[in-house]
């Protein structure tokens, strides 16, 4: 039997002279990777990443004169689970197609041999990995996409990221969204720990109002929620932090953020608990990553053995 699919369903209505809100709506849409069921519609996977952006951009929405309703169902009248996972597949194809294009256009990899990758690949490669986030239904045309930049010379498989150094985040502005919870607060104290001493945090629904920072735990990032990953996940994979008491703690926010059971462990519930009040009683995002990363030092001195170094 077919397990049954769910679906965020946004409708929204914006007004008639509102042509820049009717754009950024659109723009939006798309980096979230949502496709068009009629001119007012748009669906998503229900996702828990997904429904909280897409709470976000119905609350901008709203803010500026537009009015939204947000759908959770396993049914949507008219249209089938077939038809609408169809639809995502051709808006990732034609993704995929664009992106074969430009790789038609690039000369043949450089050196004896093909030895060397051909110029202008890398951001090519960057721009399959920014669509295979959105590819939330495994498209086909992505193989097509992988050989041919195999072919001229992307290195090694394309589809997993490189592993990154720390030393090369130093220093930076990191963004996420407003009113951090579990996985936020804890990735934030993963990359002051472990990857950015000097890291300072900045808070947004929108990783556009500040380009120059390092988004995380937003959709469409490098640095989120990737396959069954929660984005601390995702940041001790990409920045091999191999660590036994991270690991547990990645357990612990899993299960937690995700609310998939896939650790059975239980603690993330009361930090969730904890931080969720931390909003409720008005603090604000700062004040929460400082009391969070006091309960994440905590956590981890028990699991670990290893001394965190603070931020001096």
């Amino acid at each position: 039997m077919k397990t049954k699919l769910a679906w965020i369903l946004l409708l929204y209505s914006l007004p008639g002279s509102s042509g820049a809100l009717r754009l950024s709506l659109w723009r939006r849409l798309k980096h979230l990777g949502a496709v068009s069921l009629k001119t007012s519609a748009c669906v998503l996977p229900d996702r828990p990443e997904l429904h909280e952006a897409m709470q976000w951009l119905a609350q901008d929405v709203r803010r500026r004169g537009g009015d939204v309703t947000l759908v959770r169902t396993e049914e949507i009248e008219g249209i089938t689970d077939e038809e609408i996972t169809e639809l995502f597949q051709q808006a990732r194809t034609a993704d995929y197609e664009e992106i074969l294009a430009g790789l038609k256009e690039l000369p043949s990899p450089r050196g004896r041999g093909g030895g060397m990758p051909a110029e202008g690949v890398e951001k090519w490669v960057a721009r399959f990995q920014a669509v295979r986030q959105l590819d939330y239904f495994d498209c086909a045309a992505a193989a097509r996409v992988e050989e041919a930049l195999r072919r001229l010379g992307g290195a090694g498989d394309v589809r997993k990221p490189v592993v990154l150094r720390t030393r090369d985040h130093q220093g930076r502005v990191w963004l996420t969204r407003p009113r951090p919870e579990v996985d936020r607060v804890g990735s934030a104290w993963l990359i002051q720990r472990f990857i950015d001493a000097q890291a300072t945090f900045v808070f947004a629904s929108d990783a556009a109002v500040n380009p120059d920072a390092l988004p995380y735990d937003m959709v469409g990032v490098e640095f989120g929620h990737h396959g069954d990953d929660c984005t601390f996940e995702t940041l001790i994979k990409r920045f091999a932090l191999d660590e036994p008491g991270l690991k547990k703690i990645a357990a612990i926010i899993h299960d937690a953020d995700l609310g998939d059971g896939r650790h059975g462990t239980q603690e993330g519930a009361g930090l969730l608990a904890i931080f969720r009040g931390w909003a409720q009683m008005g603090w604000s995002d700062h004040d929460i990553l400082a009391r969070g990363f006091d309960c994440f030092d905590a956590l981890h001195r028990m699991l670990s053995t290893r001394k965190t170094c603070k931020k001096s």
